[in-house]
């Protein structure tokens, strides 16, 4: 298996799941919409799957943008080490690194 694959494997995994290591931000223009949004978006970054080259050049499911009422909406994963210091030396690693996937207004970027 490749490594772009296996990244994109434990992406997902964490992305829709929750499992293996990982944290989940939301900016501030994400925390300050109301529950009833803010559960919805966190419903629709876990189901995601609408990825092709366009929109994943690398193949490793890190990153998609979608409409949600009137706001545009981004998600990313970076990938760092376990101290959260620095990135990743092998993000296809599981036991080596902590996935962040953080969820923003793409206004905020």
């Amino acid at each position: 298996m490749s490594d772009v694959i296996r990244i994109a494997e434990l992406n997902d995994l964490w992305r829709s799941k929750h499992e293996g290591n990982g944290r989940l931000n939301h900016t501030h223009g994400i925390e300050i919409l109301p529950a009833e949004d803010k559960n919805e978006i966190h419903r629709l970054v876990r189901e995601f799957d609408d990825f092709h080259e366009g929109n994943d050049p690398h193949g490793e499911h890190d990153w998609a943008t979608f409409e949600y009422k009137d706001y545009t909406i981004n998600w990313k994963i970076d990938y760092y080490d376990l101290a959260l210091e620095q990135g990743s030396e092998d993000p296809a690693d599981p036991e080596q690194t902590i996935r962040v996937l953080t969820v923003m207004l793409a206004s905020e970027q």
